[in-house]
């Protein structure tokens, strides 16, 4: 062989074995186009076994001359998948006009062909459109019931928008949000949504982060899925405001805890929980599941303007000490960016009080994979008629809207209505003479 340096050489570039039990590999994507040129140690391509996502780094310096295989491919190991010019210091140049002829064994290479679909194919027909998963991708979602609808949402930091394995672990880290994604269903009966052109007008562009794209899709979501009904009551709050004015003082002297509402309405919902175990439930397809822990979440608004639901697990076994302690906690942590993972997990009913913001009923939309959600309005002084022994009269009362919004798939209207008549019956007759 001549010693001249310098000279290229034509190299056959070939699928890698990457581990014992591995007989072919997936090509994710060409980090480098034909024609192009890379020094020793770039990264050409990457290839994902069912077990695995590796790089394939340049043995030399060179060009890319032909790939011989698409992404996405499937090829077995050994296989021929691109041919190289590179450079080395112990060989003439030997390439042609014709890459494929000139290759050391003097075979010509095989050309791209379409692999058969099998377990370990890329091409996913259940998928809801053409995103790519890498059989690991493939594998974690089996081991752990990701679906493909709930893959597609994830967000990738891959090349090209590729889902990487650490994206799929920080998902599932987070709670799963797109936990319940659905197929959009291909019945051709089902009712479409027209492809309607409006005018959006223009001004400043915000996009959204991506809490708020969380909770975008999960609103969509719950209203596609739960049959949303909302039933109202009021409830008459005076001795409750009257004895939380008296004794908020002494609370928070006794245990070094602020003594809000929330605490107390906590309580409350508790309590009716207990009483209709139905309403603390969920769907799972043809199931009712009805959980036996009482688990209660407070939609929060967080300082960005983006809502939250910290948990109180256990509510209902808890003192109101401990239900107050709790809930600053959360509101602390909330107001501080801080909530963590299992702060927001697990919650199997949930209320938003939207009198906190002035408001006075609201209509909230179900915290899947929940049944049923309780709005709490404004607390405030009107005139009611009041029955006494001695007939009808008018007084000032402190009063406050409920509505509960349910999934009337699973709760029907006497279960809803009893439930949120309940809790304003457990509100209205709070014990003005309670100790602390």
């Amino acid at each position: 062989m001549s010693k001249e340096k310098g000279f290229p050489l034509s190299w056959e570039l070939r699928m890698p074995k990457m581990g014992e039990s591995i007989t072919e590999g997936t090509i994710i994507n060409w980090l480098i186009n034909e024609g192009d040129s890379f020094k020793e140690g770039d990264i050409i391509l990457e290839v994902a076994t069912d077990k695995v996502d590796n790089e394939v780094p340049a043995p030399k310096s060179g060009t890319l001359v032909k790939t011989l295989f698409k992404a996405k491919d499937v090829v077995p190991v050994g296989e021929v998948i691109a041919v190289l010019e590179v450079t080395t210091s112990e060989s003439k140049k030997v390439v042609t006009s014709s890459a494929v002829e000139t290759l050391p064994n003097k075979q010509k290479a095989p050309q791209p062909r379409a692999t058969k679909t099998s377990s370990t194919s890329t091409s996913i027909s259940s998928s809801p459109s053409s995103t790519f998963f890498s059989p690991l991708i493939q594998k974690i979602a089996k081991e752990q019931h990701i679906s493909f609808e709930e893959l597609a949402r994830i967000p990738a930091t891959g090349h090209e928008g590729r889902l990487r394995k650490s994206d799929v672990f920080n998902y599932i880290e987070d709670g799963r949000p797109y936990k319940f994604a659905q197929p959009v269903t291909q019945d051709p009966t089902a009712y479409r949504i027209p492809q309607l052109k409006f005018d959006k007008g223009k001004g400043k562009i915000i996009e959204m982060d991506r809490m708020r794209q969380i909770i975008a899709d999960h609103m969509v979501y719950s209203k596609h899925t739960s049959p949303h009904v909302t039933a109202y009551v009021e409830a008459d709050m005076t001795n409750m405001v009257n004895w939380r004015n008296a004794n908020k003082k002494a609370f928070e002297e006794k245990y070094g805890e602020r003594l809000t509402f929330t605490p107390l309405f906590l309580e409350a919902v508790a309590k009716a929980v207990k009483d209709f175990p139905n309403i603390n439930a969920s769907v799972d397809g043809n199931n009712i599941i009805v959980k036996e822990d009482i688990n209660i979440g407070m939609a929060t608004a967080l300082p960005s303007g983006n809502l939250i639901v910290p948990v109180v697990k256990n509510a209902d076994q808890k003192d109101l000490k401990t239900l107050a302690q709790n809930v600053n906690d959360m509101a602390n942590k909330a107001r501080e960016n801080k909530l963590g993972g299992d702060d927001i997990k697990g919650s199997t009913f949930t209320i938003s009080n939207v009198g906190t913001f002035g408001s006075v009923m609201g209509t909230p939309i179900i915290n899947q994979p929940e049944v049923a959600i309780l709005a709490l309005g404004i607390i405030k002084k009107r005139a009611e008629v009041m029955e006494t022994e001695t007939g009808d009269e008018i007084a000032i009362r402190s009063m406050m809207y409920l509505s509960l919004s349910f999934d009337h798939r699973v709760v029907d209207g006497f279960l809803g209505g009893s439930f949120v008549r309940r809790v304003a019956d457990y509100f209205e007759q709070f014990d003005i003479n309670r100790k602390i």
